[in-house]
C-alpha cells in the first residue's frame, strides 16, 4: 500500500495488565452514564464544550470529508423558538404521529411532549450530517458514509462530556427541519440529533427500565 505523504504513527504499545485496566476505567465511567431529562441552568464553561467538539471531530469518517457540523446554542433567545418548534413536533408525535407500538416502547420511559430542558439546560449542541463538503473550508465534494460518520462522532461527544462531568441528553424529534431554519444551515446539510448537555438539575432522576442493560452476552459474541 502506497500512502502519500505518509507520516509515522504515534502509538505506544501498553502491557496488558494496562490495558485491561484502561479499557476497565473507562467502562466503569461509562456506565454511569445516564439520559437526563431534567437540567440546571448553572452555567458551563464554554472551553469545555469547544474541547468535547474537538473529540467528537477526531471520529473516524468516509475519505477524511469530516460530513459534520455542531451548531452550539448558548442561553439566548432562540431557544424560546426552538422548544416551541420542537414541542410542536413531539405534541403531534405523542398524539398518534408515533404509532401505539414505539409509544408503549416509550412508557416505561415515561417521556412526554414537554421538553423545558430545551431552554433550562446552559448549552444545546445541533448536530448536523454534511451531504457535500470535504477536508478544505470551501470544499463541496460528495461525502461517503456521512450517517455512520456522524454517529460516530455524536458518540464520542457524549463520551466526553460525560468524562468532563456533565449529563447529557439526546434529543431527535421528527422531522427536524426546524433546527436547519433556526441555525441557519445550508441545505445540503441535514439535522440529525441535538444533544443537551449541563449539570442534572438537584433531585434529578432516571426511570428504572433504563438502567436496564444487555449483558456482554446479549449483545456480543466470538466466533
Amino acid at each position: 500500500m502506497i500512502i502519500p505523504d505518509a507520516r509515522p504513527l504515534d502509538f505506544e504499545t501498553l502491557p496488558e495488565a494496562e490495558m485491561q485496566a484502561r479499557a476497565q476505567a473507562f467502562y466503569e465511567t461509562m456506565r454511569t452514564r445516564r439520559t437526563v431529562r431534567e437540567f440546571s441552568g448553572r452555567p458551563v464553561p464554554r472551553a469545555v464544550i469547544e474541547t468535547a467538539i474537538l473529540t467528537a471531530g477526531t471520529a473516524p469518517n468516509g475519505a477524511n470529508h469530516q460530513p459534520w457540523h455542531f451548531t452550539v446554542l448558548g442561553q439566548g433567545p432562540l431557544r424560546a423558538r426552538l422548544r416551541e418548534a420542537a414541542e410542536a413536533e413531539e405534541r403531534a408525535f405523542y398524539a398518534g404521529k408515533a404509532g401505539a407500538e414505539w409509544l408503549d416502547a416509550l412508557a416505561p420511559l415515561g417521556t412526554d411532549a414537554s421538553k423545558p430542558f430545551l431552554e433550562t439546560a446552559p448549552w444545546l449542541i445541533a448536530v448536523f450530517g454534511q451531504k457535500r463538503g470535504g477536508p478544505g473550508p470551501s470544499d463541496m465534494k460528495k461525502n461517503y458514509y456521512v450517517t455512520e460518520s456522524v454517529g460516530i462522532a455524536c458518540g464520542l461527544l457524549l463520551a466526553s462530556l460525560h468524562q468532563a462531568g456533565l449529563a447529557t441528553l439526546t434529543h431527535t424529534p421528527n422531522p427536524m427541519g426546524f433546527l436547519s431554519e433556526i441555525c441557519e444551515r445550508p441545505a445540503h446539510e441535514k439535522p440529525i440529533m441535538l444533544i443537551v448537555t449541563g449539570y442534572p438539575a438537584e433531585g434529578a432522576a432516571y426511570p428504572a427500565a433504563a438502567a436496564v442493560k444487555k449483558p456482554l452476552d446479549g449483545i456480543c459474541d466470538f466466533r
